[in-house]
Formats: structure tokens, C-alpha cells, sequence
């Protein structure tokens, strides 16, 4: 049995990928009394419990019973799922948390449902994921030495946050901490501008240029580039929607670098396009082991 205090009775809202992996790995680090699962889809709640995901198929009114609530659904069920938490009488000392990509659209959706965003709400995003989604992909170990970001607000309460960082220590994820505004620029460039570049060079190339054969003859560096279009489109749907601001900007900012670089194929510079190229390959080297990559 694990050293850790339990988290006592856990209720993951939304048993997918993300929120699957979750009560694996909590269920493997032996810090949980129970996990009970909460989906619109009976299937997928039947399915986690066959898979020894969830101990339990609870209706929305057992999550009274919860110590933790996940909420692990698209982000755009946020409102409505923050709305139905209201209208329960939730158990005193309980602790939520989310894993969403966007965190301004679930504190809009917390305010919106209780007036302000209650001090045991703490916002958490799990940089960690596949291509294939649904409880199926679920794994114990998908959050191992990933980071997780966990964004608090000057109400947050301590004890509620430290509840939060402990679930998260225990997946064997590395905890960090952003600000709000901070994480939705830092998501917005690292992960959904890339996301948006990755569907549309495939949505390009398929309509585009008009025959299906380019895609046997792509090679790796086109796979690699492209991986992240197999992920959710509904999921990434909502993510776009929820941080358009941000978004908008980067693309603003891309495009501006497209046309430089028009310019530089124009001009026939190459030596500024090397230039640019090894300034790129610097930044990334410094950050990343061409070793340790998969």
C-alpha cells in the first residue's frame, strides 16, 4: 500500500483518454479509496469499468459522495457541467480540479454557474496525450515525467491546491504553476497553433492538390509534422473556440513570418534563409535531446 494519504473517493466527469488515464494511474499508485466515473456515454463508462478503469458507474448525483472531483470533459461542456455541479450539494472539504487546455473558458464557466470562482476550484492541465482518444487509449503511465500545469487564482485555497499537486505527483507527472493569461499564451503557442498548421497542411494537400497518392509518398519528416491531425477534431474544435484571442494573434504573427519568408524565396537569399534555419535548429537543440526523442 502506497505512504501516501488517500485522496479518498474520486469522481472523474468524463471518462476518456485523459480522464481514464487518471484513475489508472491513481488506482496503480494505491492513493485512492475509490473511482467513480460520470459520462453522457453509457458505453464508455461500461467499457472503463470492464477495463478496471472506474470502480464504479455513478449518476451525476453521486458525485455528492466525491473528496475530488476531475472534470475531463471537451471544454465545451464546461458551462453546462459547471452549472449541473452548482445545483448539487456537494460534500464539505471537497476539491475540484479540471484538466483543460484552455483555463480562461472553465473560470468563465465556473463564474457564470456560482458568481466567482469558488476557492476550492483548482484549474490543472496534463501536457500529456495520443492520437487515439476514448478510455480505451487509457494508460497508467501517460503522465510520467510530463508536465502537468496547475494555475491558481489569489482565492485559491491552499489546502485545496495542495490536494491537486498531491493527485498529480502521484501519476509521477512534474508539477509547474502558470498563471492564467500565461498558460493560455504559453498552450496557445506551443500546442494549439501547431495543432491548427498541422490540419490544414493535411486539409491543404488533400484538397488541394487533388490526388490522394501524395500521402504514400510523404516521408518522415511529413508523418512527424502531421501526427497531432489524427488527435480529437471535436476536441480541438472546442479548444480554438475557447482561446480564439490568443490564437488569432499567433496566426497574425505566422502569417507575418510566411511572408517574410516569401520575400527571402523572392529575393533568392540563401543566405538568410540558413540563417534562419540554424537559428531554429539552435533553439530547439537547446531544448530537446534528438536522443531521447521517440
Amino acid at each position: 500500500m502506497s505512504e501516501q494519504a488517500s485522496l479518498g473517493t474520486v469522481a472523474i466527469v468524463g471518462v476518456g483518454l485523459i480522464g481514464g488515464s487518471l484513475a489508472l494511474a491513481l488506482k496503480k499508485a494505491a492513493v485512492v479509496d475509490a473511482v467513480i466515473g460520470v459520462d453522457q456515454s453509457r458505453g464508455a463508462l461500461h467499457q472503463a469499468l470492464d477495463l478496471g478503469v472506474i470502480d464504479e458507474i455513478g449518476e451525476w448525483s453521486d458525485l455528492t459522495r466525491a473528496d475530488v472531483i476531475v472534470l475531463a470533459t471537451p471544454v465545451d461542456a464546461l458551462f453546462s457541467v459547471c452549472q449541473g455541479l452548482h445545483d448539487l450539494d456537494l460534500r464539505a472539504g471537497v476539491v475540484v480540479t479540471d484538466v483543460g487546455s484552455t483555463k480562461g473558458s472553465v473560470l468563465a464557466a465556473m463564474r457564470e454557474a456560482y458568481g466567482e470562482v469558488p476557492a476550492w476550484f483548482v484549474p490543472g492541465h496534463p501536457i500529456a496525450g495520443r492520437e487515439r482518444s476514448g478510455v480505451g487509449a487509457a494508460a497508467a503511465d501517460l503522465f510520467h515525467q510530463h508536465k502537468v500545469i496547475v494555475t491558481t487564482l489569489p482565492e485559491t485555497d491552499d489546502a485545496a491546491l495542495g490536494v491537486v499537486s498531491r493527485m498529480w505527483h502521484a501519476t509521477g507527472a512534474l508539477v509547474s504553476f502558470l498563471s492564467i493569461d500565461d498558460h493560455d499564451e504559453v498552450l496557445g503557442a506551443t500546442s494549439h497553433l501547431p495543432h491548427v498548421l498541422a490540419y490544414l497542411l493535411v486539409d491543404m494537400l488533400k484538397k488541394d492538390l487533388h490526388h490522394e497518392e501524395i500521402f504514400s509518398y510523404a516521408a518522415g519528416g511529413f508523418r512527424d509534422f502531421t501526427r497531432i491531425a489524427s488527435s480529437s477534431p471535436v476536441m480541438w474544435r472546442d479548444v480554438c473556440l475557447h482561446n480564439p484571442e490568443v490564437l488569432k494573434r499567433l496566426i497574425a504573427n505566422y502569417r507575418s513570418r510566411l511572408v517574410a519568408f516569401e520575400q527571402l524565396l523572392d529575393d533568392g537569399d540563401g543566405e538568410r534563409i540558413e540563417a534562419l534555419f540554424l537559428a531554429a535548429k539552435r533553439a530547439r537543440d537547446a531544448h530537446y535531446q534528438l536522443d531521447n526523442e521517440s
